[in-house]
């Protein structure tokens, strides 16, 4: 079965930091901190969906998706990142599986997405092999509550993002600066997969994914030096998350004078069992250069060009649907029979959507965008690429990391004000897409 769905992340729209004896995540702490987050805005309130999450829940069966994919709160569940679980914690999510359910919507629930408790950052975060080891037990304590009613499981969201922004450059929680010593935060991340799959399996988890964010790498010329560039940024977004899930083997990182010096015996083999499915978040190609004088300074090899001649985002990122069809295809052709099953878990657009005179919000932007890209991965699915599903980023407008509230990706307008869910024309198109694509079964 194909499923249609829309996705939204814990942190994003949860609000409700002290409730229920939540404990403080790195994203608590990083928004608090002057000039951290766009005009200090935090995760405060975000979408108040731990109180409004009935709401929220009749606006996906509304929609009329199969599949509500969202992130657990590890500091809901382990306040302090270790020890028993907080009951009050694992309630809410069980009350929420329970919902969805009853409106005939497949839960499809993400471990991490990137708000890990503070206690564990302050004892080193994900550049300690510990974290990687709570991880695994913070998953036991989650799928021993819920694995008997959620069939489908991501372990991490983005490990990529997570390290290059969290570790190396700093615009993200934790904000640490450490351009190439953030690479054992790659390695641990996948650790923490490895052996929260083994947690999840014990435990009959139904299907068992990891969702990284994926780019095509595109030279900015046919020159030797962009091309040795660009296979070098493919090796750090792309293959350094992708080849040790598939094909149990790290790229070598000799372009960043770099080794992953972390990695211990049986390492590989935790990381590399076989997964139920691989999702893959989708927004952008990227357009890759030689370094120039400022790269060259920080030690990176290859200097981001800029893709150009395309509309862009509210955001400025590029609106290239057809991106979406060749990372899908040359996933097919590097990984072959060591690919599993597509998930497209992410996809979707910032629009600077308000409400019209009469209440009701035009993003016809939105519509396109959605239009383009499911045409490309349909076009992906028919030269033979086994895509199983499409989840819209995002549910509702949320808080969008380190931009705030200035960032709207949602099929639902909300007011942060009043909390107000308005469903924007993107909602009621995305909705008769669905309806058109079962007719078709």
């Amino acid at each position: 079965m194909f499923l249609w769905g829309a996705a939204t992340a814990a942190y994003q729209i949860e609000g409700a930091v002290s409730a229920g004896g939540r404990g403080p995540s790195v994203w608590d702490t990083f928004s608090h901190e002057p000039g951290r987050v766009r005009d200090g805005h935090t995760g405060d309130t975000a979408c108040d969906h731990y109180h409004r999450w009935p709401e929220d829940v009749g606006l996906l069966a509304g929609l009329g998706v199969d599949s509500y994919r969202f992130s657990i709160a590890w500091p809901r569940v382990q306040p302090g990142g270790s020890g028993p679980a907080n009951p009050a914690g694992l309630d809410f999510y069980d009350r929420l599986t329970d919902a969805l359910l009853a409106e005939g919507i497949v839960p499809a629930a993400t471990l991490f997405h990137w708000d890990l408790p503070q206690p564990l950052q302050d004892a080193g975060g994900w550049l300690s092999r510990d974290t990687a080891h709570r991880f695994a037990d913070y998953t036991a304590l989650v799928a021993d509550r819920l694995a008997d009613r959620i069939p489908m499981w991501i372990t991490l969201n983005e490990p990529f993002v997570h390290m290059a922004f969290g570790y190396a450059t700093g615009v993200h929680a934790p904000g640490q600066v450490l351009l190439t010593g953030a690479l054992p935060a790659a390695h641990h991340q996948l650790l923490g997969h490895g052996l929260a799959t083994a947690a999840l399996r014990a435990r009959g988890a139904e299907r068992v994914l990891i969702t990284n964010n994926c780019t095509p790498v595109r030279p900015a010329s046919a020159d030797p030096a962009d091309l040795a560039a660009a296979d070098a940024y493919d090796v750090l977004h792309n293959r350094l998350f992708n080849d040790p899930v598939l094909l149990g083997t790290y790229p070598g990182l000799d372009a960043y004078g770099a080794a992953l010096d972390c990695v211990r015996d049986g390492d590989l083999e935790l990381i590399s069992a076989p997964l139920d499915g691989l999702g893959v978040n989708y927004y952008n190609p990227t357009r890759i250069a030689a370094p120039d004088a400022e790269a060259a300074a920080l030690g990176l090899p290859f200097t981001d060009a800029g893709i150009t001649g395309h509309p862009v985002t509210a955001f400025g990122w590029p609106v290239v649907p057809d991106g979406l069809h060749e990372l899908l295809t040359g996933l097919k052709a590097r990984y072959g029979d060591a690919l599993p099953p597509v998930y497209v878990t992410e996809n979707g657009c910032s629009q600077p959507d308000e409400p019209g005179p009469d209440g009701t919000v035009d993003d016809r932007e939105r519509i396109a965008y959605l239009d383009g890209h499911i045409a490309a991965m349909e076009r992906a699915a028919a030269e033979g690429v086994d895509v199983r599903g499409y989840y819209v980023w995002s549910l509702l407008d949320n808080f969008e990391w380190a931009e705030g509230y200035h960032q709207r990706f949602g099929l639902v307008h909300v007011d942060f004000a009043t909390q107000r869910r308005t469903p924007k024309a993107s909602y009621h198109w995305f909705r008769e897409h669905i309806v058109r694509r079962r007719a078709r079964r």
